[in-house]
């Protein structure tokens, strides 16, 4: 499909939006015309008589409450707050090069210029309209239309769409493969300045706006059936657009990729591969390096650093990635920014948000952690306060220590303690606690399978504790695991707290921008959760390998590590231990502890010594 035909493709779908839109009305001025009709036929003497009076009353009646609940759907549809996706936004005075890079790209392929720049925590690049009133006033610069005919393409308007770029692109590709990657992006600021496909945009966007008002909650009687009314005219106009705006969408994005054909093909076909390989990695470090800090109440200010780190290692252990990092020599895209320091802070910032739910600033309880503090800030501290929680619930249980663990300066906590209760036979299979069924603060079962943390948002924290989950573990690993479970859950539930108003500076400004205004519910954070809940099983085994990694540290030297792609490790003489994790799910599945013991025997750790716990 050529540039030409993708354009007509997505201009002939845009005025079937608006065709839709146009019978929509005319639906609606119908009791109008016909109660006209009949208003004319009276006074001319026409359609006279008890009947026609009648029927001219209730015509004219219903016609009104028609044009009413008409305007009234137009008025929401049109002044209804669209989404907008939460970003960082970049200043031209904070990032010129990028600005003149865009600008330069536009001129190329003979287009608008984007009306400004943002940045999203994400692998993925788009243009996002931010041209309704409810996204602000417009800047002077913005108003400026100097871009129509006869004009620079590069100058400003307050219809250009704004680019939002995924910032791990900036840190990992160089400037090259950014632009190359850009140029489709950019090149479909030319199909959204015609104004039907604009015009079409704004209905469709207009509508989902509207179902998103009718859909919120807290309302009276009264104006619950009111938004049902709107909901259910709004999902009708959506579903009769929906097939059209999808093919108008495809024939926007066919036009601007053809258009960009002629733009760095070559580079660009590279620059994919680089794409699928930061999306990787990006993720490894979200979800192994990020999030265990995001527990902890820490948040990495340096996450597209952090990406660059764990993509060459990437390198350095995948022979079908080994020749990207010989790119690193090369200008990387962030030195288009004045200062990527304060950029990736706030980005890092952004991402907690949206994959973990966090607070919107810095706080005592919600601190920024650079890398080279990880190891001792999140590591050691993560594994002692589990290590700490597991010995809690083991006195919640009613475990004691055993005659052979019970020798002089064995008084703390040990591991000793916990392998004993786990393989011991006549160690009493203690049930589970009172907490796992019931009890205070609102933790008892619930038969729906959720957690109380749930309840407030930590969709990506619950703990559900399901008997087929513990299915072929011991009696007592079983009750370990979901006293685990509950005392996880009410700690989080307390933590919780009370979630932000709706609308906030989420993010901290960037150069001269200033935060993306939060239209977006706080409330309903996260918005994209990056793991589902935990099973019991997975938290039994987090909490004796937490365990474990103490006593290794505490009676044999060991060290917490920071892994890029596999998150917290343990270092013995400065070498990654990566044989654990089968030996403690030997403990946990089957109660066999002799591959553990062998394991500790080998690394010389005492399990009968007391360890350290937060």
């Amino acid at each position: 499909m050529g540039v030409e035909a993708g354009a007509q493709t997505a201009r002939s779908r845009a005025l079937a939006v608006l065709r839709i839109r146009s019978r929509a009305l005319a639906v609606a001025l119908l009791p109008a015309a016909a109660a006209v009709v009949l208003l004319a036929g009276g006074s001319t003497g026409h359609l006279v008589g008890p009947g026609w009076d009648a029927a001219r009353w209730a015509v004219s009646v219903i016609a009104l409450l028609v044009l009413l609940a008409a305007v009234g759907v137009a008025l929401v549809v049109a002044r209804a707050r669209p989404a907008m996706t939460p970003t960082v936004p970049i200043a031209e005075d904070s990032a010129p090069d990028l600005y003149r890079m865009v600008r330069d790209l536009a001129d190329r392929l003979d287009v608008p210029a984007p009306s400004a720049i943002a940045l999203t925590p994400d692998c993925d690049s788009w243009l996002e309209d931010r041209t309704h009133r409810a996204h602000g006033p417009p800047s002077p610069e913005e108003l400026d239309d100097a871009a129509g005919p006869g004009g620079p393409a590069h100058r400003r308007s307050a219809a250009a769409p704004v680019l939002v770029i995924g910032s791990p692109f900036l840190w990992w590709m160089r400037v090259g493969e950014l632009r190359a990657v850009l140029a489709p992006v950019v090149a479909g600021t030319g199909p959204s300045a015609h104004p039907d496909i604009a015009a079409a945009r704004r209905f469709v966007q207009g509508l989902d706006a509207a179902v998103a008002v009718a859909s919120a909650g807290n309302r009276g009687p009264l104006s619950r059936t009111v938004c049902k009314g709107l909901g259910w005219v709004s999902r009708l106009l959506l579903r009769s657009c929906r097939g059209h705006a999808a093919e108008m969408e495809r024939g926007v994005a066919a036009a601007a990729a053809e258009r960009a054909q002629a733009v760095d093909y070559g580079l660009r076909i590279v620059a994919q591969e680089q794409v699928g390989l930061a999306y990787a990695g990006w993720d490894r470090l979200l979800t192994r390096v990020a999030l265990p800090a995001w527990r902890m109440g820490r948040w990495p200010s340096r996450l597209d650093v952090g990406v660059v780190a764990a993509l060459t290692e990437l390198s350095r252990r995948d022979r079908l990635a080994e020749g990207f990092a010989s790119r690193l020599g090369e200008r990387p895209a962030c030195d288009l920014l004045e200062e990527p320091g304060a950029v990736d802070g706030a980005v890092s910032l952004l991402a907690a948000r949206l994959f973990h739910g966090g607070p919107a600033e810095a706080g005592p309880d919600w601190s920024p952690v650079e890398w080279d503090q990880y190891p001792e800030e999140v590591v050691d501290r993560t594994w002692r306060t589990n290590a700490a929680r597991l010995h809690r619930v083991l006195d919640t249980l009613g475990v004691r220590r055993t005659a052979e663990s019970a020798a002089p300066g064995t008084e703390g906590p040990t591991l000793a303690r916990v392998l004993d209760h786990l393989t011991d036979p006549s160690a009493p299979a203690a049930g589970h606690p009172p907490a796992a069924h019931g009890g205070p603060a609102g933790h008892a079962a619930r038969t729906d399978g959720r957690t109380p943390d749930d309840d407030h948002g930590n969709a990506g924290h619950a703990h559900a504790c399901h008997d087929d989950d513990l299915a072929g573990t011991t009696p007592r690993g079983a009750a370990l695991a979901a006293g685990l479970s509950a005392q996880l859950a009410r700690e989080e539930a307390e933590s919780a707290g009370p979630r932000a108003p709706a609308v906030s500076s989420a993010i901290p400004p960037v150069g001269a921008a200033g935060p993306d205004r939060a239209l977006w519910d706080d409330r309903a954070l996260p918005l994209f959760p990056l793991q589902a809940p935990r099973t019991s099983r997975e938290i039994l085994t987090e909490h004796i390998t937490a365990m474990v990694c103490c006593a290794a540290m505490d009676t044999a030297g060991a060290s917490p590590g920071l892994d890029w792609l596999d998150g917290p490790s343990l270092l013995v003489n400065g070498e990654r231990t990566a044989d654990l994790g089968p030996r403690v799910l030997s403990l946990v599945e089957g109660g066999d502890p002799a591959p553990l013991r062998a394991w500790l025997t080998e690394l010389g750790i005492r399990p009968e010594k007391p360890v350290r716990l937060v």
